[in-house]
């Protein structure tokens, strides 16, 4: 298994609207970054992410699970451009902001940390582990 972040606009899509999805889930779409793209075809079924509400919050605040692989994404006709499916698993118990990533020194190199514009982006094991214990999330 491997784990992912995905960054999104609240108001263009919040962990609300993607928690209404269900076990449906939803497209991860629009993305139109080489790095980003590429990352979603490297994705299983069943790899987990961060939900990170981007712009003013910029904090993660929920988790969830690809339940579909790279596919054509539907918002264009542009065959380069692919995304996944992911569905909401559960909020976390305290959001973990940017500014708490960036003064864990465990978290340094995170991709987060490091690449704030990057819209999905690898999370390693480790870096998984520390942000679910800041969340107060089991995992």
């Amino acid at each position: 298994m491997a784990y992912w972040l995905f960054k999104s606009e609240p108001n263009a899509w919040s962990w609300d609207d993607q928690v209404a999805k269900g076990d449906v889930g939803e497209e991860w779409n629009g993305v139109r970054n080489y790095q980003a793209r590429n990352n979603m075809r490297l994705m299983e079924i069943g790899d987990l992410g961060f939900f990170y509400h981007s712009l003013k919050e910029k904090a993660v605040v929920g988790i969830v699970e690809v339940c579909a692989l790279a596919h054509p994404d539907s918002t264009t006709d542009d065959p380069r451009w692919e995304c996944v499916d992911i569905r909401a698993v559960r909020p976390v118990v305290k959001p973990v902001t940017l500014a708490l990533c960036k003064a864990d020194p465990r978290l340094e190199n995170m991709a987060l940390v490091k690449n704030t514009r990057l819209s999905v982006q690898p999370v390693t094991e480790a870096e998984w582990t520390i942000i679910c214990e800041m969340a107060g999330v089991p995992f």
